[in-house]
C-alpha cells in the first residue's frame, strides 16, 4: 500500500463503499469521499438524496471530506439515452456496464484525477492484480462468487485499472457486514441497493413505456402461426418467459421470447426454452485487457451476469469477432459477453447478431 496517497471514494451510501473508504483510511491513505450525483426522470421518485445523507454520515462518522459530484448531463447522455435506444432497436443492453466506463471510471476518475488524486476507489466486489513489470494489470473476479462484479467492468482499460482499488475485492459480503461493525459505521445494516435509481419503483415495461411508442403486435409460434398479442416488440428480452394472451384463450401457458423483430413488431415464441438458445454469436465493440489473444481461442463466458459460465471458442471470421459456444446458449444482442481464463478478466465486447438471426 501506498501510504499518504491521495483517493476519491465513490461514497454510494451503502456499506460497501464506506467500509472500502474506512479500510483505506486505516491503511493510511488520505481519503476523500465522493456522491456522484446522476440523472433521474422527473415522473418518477428516486431516493437519491437518502443515499446522499447515507454517504454523507458515513464520511462524518469517518472524519473524511466529503464532496458531492455533478455528473446528470453525462450520466443521460451516456447511460440513460443509451439504454432506451437499444431498446427501441429490440436489443437488451447493459446500463451498469456503461456506467462504469463512461461515469464512474470516466468522467469520475478524470475529475478525481484533475484535483489531485493518485486513485479513486469503489465498492466493488473485484481484484486487480499488478504484474511483475508493474506496468500491465490484470482484472479478477470478486472473491464472493455471488457478489462477483468484473462482468460490468470488463470494458475498462489498463491505465484506468492502474490508478483504481477495489478494497473490499478479496472480500466475502459476509465479512464486509463485519468490517462495517468493527468500524460501527452508521449504514452497517443497510441493505443492498437494487436496480437503477433512475427506474425507480416501477417495471422496466412501464419505465420503457413513457419514452418508447409501443403497440401491441403478433406472437408468432416456430412454425409462423399467431399464438397470441404482446405489449410492444422493444419491451421483451430473448429468452424471457411471459405469458402472452393467447388467440384460444388459454391461461397458464408460458411462452419463451425467441428473436424480436421492431421493424414488424412480431415477436417469434416457444414453449421450449431451449429454441432461444444459440450456438454462434457474432460481437461488436471488442475492448481486451491487455493484450489481444491468438485465434482460436477457447475459454469461458458470461453473456449475462451471474449465469454460469459458458465453455467457448473464440475465432475469427470475415474481420468479425465471432464465439462458438460449446453448447447452445442463450444470449440476446445488446448483452455484454464477458471472455474470462480461470479467474481473470480478458474483456468483451457487444453481442451484436446469432446465427440465426
Amino acid at each position: 500500500m501506498l501510504k499518504g496517497k491521495k483517493v476519491f471514494v465513490g461514497l454510494s451510501g451503502g456499506v460497501d463503499s464506506a467500509v472500502s473508504a474506512a479500510m483505506l483510511k486505516e491503511q493510511g491513505y488520505e481519503v476523500i469521499g465522493v456522491f456522484i450525483h446522476t440523472w433521474h426522470p422527473n415522473f418518477l421518485e428516486c431516493n437519491e438524496e437518502a443515499e446522499r445523507r447515507d454517504a454523507m454520515r458515513a464520511a462524518a462518522h469517518l472524519d473524511i471530506p466529503f464532496l458531492t459530484f455533478d455528473f446528470e448531463k453525462e450520466y443521460k447522455k451516456e447511460v440513460a439515452d443509451y439504454m432506451i435506444s437499444e431498446y427501441k432497436a429490440g436489443r437488451t443492453p447493459n446500463p451498469d456496464v456503461i456506467c462504469n466506463k463512461e461515469i464512474k471510471f470516466g468522467a469520475f476518475l478524470k475529475k478525481a484525477l484533475s484535483m489531485g488524486a493518485d486513485y479513486v476507489a469503489t465498492g466493488h466486489y473485484a481484484r486487480i492484480q499488478e504484474n511483475n513489470d508493474l506496468r500491465s494489470r490484470y482484472l479478477l473476479r470478486g472473491k464472493d462468487a455471488a457478489k462477483d462484479q468484473s462482468y460490468f467492468l470488463y470494458a475498462l482499460s489498463e491505465d484506468v485499472l492502474a490508478r483504481t482499488l477495489f478494497p473490499i475485492g478479496g472480500m466475502t459480503k459476509q465479512e464486509v457486514r463485519a468490517k462495517a461493525r468493527h468500524f460501527n459505521l452508521p449504514n452497517a445494516e443497510r441493505p443492498d441497493s437494487q436496480g437503477l435509481c433512475f427506474v425507480g419503483e416501477v417495471s422496466m415495461k412501464d419505465f420503457l413505456a413513457r419514452f418508447i411508442s409501443v403497440e401491441s403486435g403478433p406472437a408468432l409460434d416456430m412454425k409462423g402461426r399467431i399464438i397470441g398479442e404482446h405489449e410492444g416488440a422493444a419491451l421483451y428480452t430473448i429468452g424471457q418467459r411471459h405469458g402472452f394472451k393467447t388467440e384460444k384463450g388459454e391461461s397458464g401457458v408460458q411462452y419463451y421470447v425467441v428473436s424480436i423483430h421492431t421493424k414488424t413488431n412480431t415477436l417469434r415464441v416457444s414453449t421450449r426454452r431451449e429454441d432461444a438458445a444459440r450456438g454462434d454469436v457474432a460481437l461488436e465493440d471488442m475492448h481486451w485487457i491487455g493484450e489481444k489473444p491468438g485465434f482460436p481461442f477457447k475459454c469461458e463466458v458470461e453473456a449475462r451476469y451471474r449465469e454460469v459460465p459458458a465453455r467457448a471458442e473464440l475465432f475469427e471470421q470475415d474481420g468479425e469477432m465471432r464465439v462458438r459456444f460449446n453448447e447452445p446458449h442463450i444470449a440476446a444482442p445488446g448483452q455484454s459477453l464477458v471472455i474470462y481464463l480461470g479467474e481473470r478478466c480478458l474483456g468483451g465486447g457487444i453481442i451484436t447478431q446469432t446465427q440465426d438471426d
